[in-house]
Formats: structure tokens, sequence, C-alpha cells
């Protein structure tokens, strides 16, 4: 385990494994880098992949309340690959942090050489097509992993895979934390920003995805220039997880893009 110093002095843990092309992989709102368990593993054989804590999340340091927003969240990302020693990586965010990496393609585009984003959002819109279900969004906020399990994944998944379902969902981030990590991804609005992102971009989304609806990734292929968008027929929240044929998509995004 390493410790990256963000720019208010806040340690970040993080960690790496594999060789290659560095790829950084951000996580959603309150779930720590361990969350991403078997699909680290798949991409390890193809790429160095870094993976940190939030700030208030595992074993990183909670920092101050007005840290908590996604663009801020960015600059801890940018703290982590300088740590380790990446001055250009591919960027990997799932949900929240998807979020955060938008963020990080507008303002450090030095940092980023592709994007792939999953089951993500621009942010806040008008349009209630883009709106998570109300009881998928009470599910998200009241923490059951017996219902919040079906929103992410498919349940023949979530029973041969026990022990990566745990990790998901067990983010050792306190109520205070939480709070804070929620509202860092509700007020999160980069619409109109995001034309300004110049690394090839990849959206993948599932189809059946209630706390993230497909209308988010149809507005985002639109936003970001010359960003390609793949939808996942029957996929939830967390297909970056129970689908694992995503990571030869994201091979073979990244190869057309960067060789």
């Amino acid at each position: 385990m390493n410790f990256a110093e963000a720019p208010d002095g806040t340690e970040l843990a993080w960690t790496a494994s594999g060789e290659g092309d560095p790829l950084l992989l951000i996580a959603g709102q309150a779930t720590a880098m361990a969350g991403w368990g078997p699909t680290a593993d798949l991409l390890s054989r193809y790429y160095r992949v870094i993976r940190f804590d939030h700030r208030g999340t595992g074993r990183s340091g909670r920092g101050e309340a007005e840290r908590y927003t996604t663009r801020v969240l960015a600059a801890d990302a940018v703290a982590v690959l300088e740590a380790a020693g990446a001055d250009l990586a591919h960027v990997y965010g799932h949900s929240m942090g998807g979020r955060v990496g938008q963020w990080l393609a507008i303002d450090y585009p030095h940092k980023v050489r592709t994007l792939i984003l999953a089951a993500t959002s621009g942010g806040k819109w008008p349009d209630v097509s883009v709106q998570p279900d109300k009881s998928a969004l009470e599910a998200l906020v009241g923490g059951d992993m017996s219902r919040l399990a079906e929103l992410f994944f498919d349940a023949e998944w979530v029973r041969d895979n026990p022990e990566a379902t745990h990790m998901f969902f067990s983010s050792h981030a306190s109520a205070w934390a939480k709070a804070r990590h929620f509202k860092a991804s509700r007020e999160h609005d980069a619409w109109s920003q995001l034309g300004s992102i110049k690394a090839p971009t990849l959206i993948l989304h599932g189809a059946d995805d209630r706390l993230t609806p497909l209308p988010n990734a149809l507005l985002l292929r639109e936003h970001i220039p010359r960003s390609v968008l793949v939808r996942v027929p029957g996929a939830g929240h967390g297909l970056h997880l129970d689908h694992p044929e995503t990571v030869e998509w994201i091979r073979e995004f990244i190869a057309r893009k960067s060789g």
C-alpha cells in the first residue's frame, strides 16, 4: 500500500499491479479501491493498473468537508498519478468515478491518454428522462445491500461471486463521508464543458441501468466530441464488474486510439 498527498495534504491510499501503459481506475461514490475486484485483476494482465481510495473511504484520510466535489476529487486523482510516476494514463471511471474522470480530462488534458466512462452522467439536467428511478434512488440512499445488488448486478453473477459482491458494497466509509460523496455526485454538472474533452472517449452503459438511465449516456455521446457509445443489453449499474466482456472492448478501444 502506498500513499499520495492531495493538494490539501490529505493522504490518499493507492496501489498498482501489472505492467504496461498506466490505467487509472476511479471508483464510484463511497466505494473503495477493493471494489474493482476481478475487473482490476483482468485489466492488470494488460496494463499497469493504478487504484486508489477516494478521500473518506478505505485507508485514505477524510480531509475537509468543502473538498468533496467531483472537481476537487479529480485533483486527488492527479496527485495519485503523480505519486505513481504516471505522467500520462488511460482513465477508467465508474459512476461518480466517471464524473471525476470528466473533470480530469477537462482540467488536466495532458494527463489523460484515453477516457472510459461507465454508468455515469454529465450531471444535473432538467430532462426527467435522465433522473434515477425513484425506488432505485431510495435503495441507494438506504444502503441495503440486498436491494442494491439487483440494481447493480445480474443475479447469477451475485450468486457466483459473493466475495466480489461483498467487497464492492463494503466501502469502509463513515456516514459523514458517504453523505459528502453523495452530495458531490448529485451536484456534479460538467455538461457545458464536456465539449472541451480531447481524449478519445469510450462510454459504456447498461441498457437496464435504473440508477443512471441510458439517456444520460446518449447525452454524453452528444456532448463529448468523437466519443463512442457501447450499450450493454441487460446490464444494470455495475456492468464494469458483472460484464467482463467490457474488458475486451476497452482493450480494443485503447489499442485503436493509442496505437
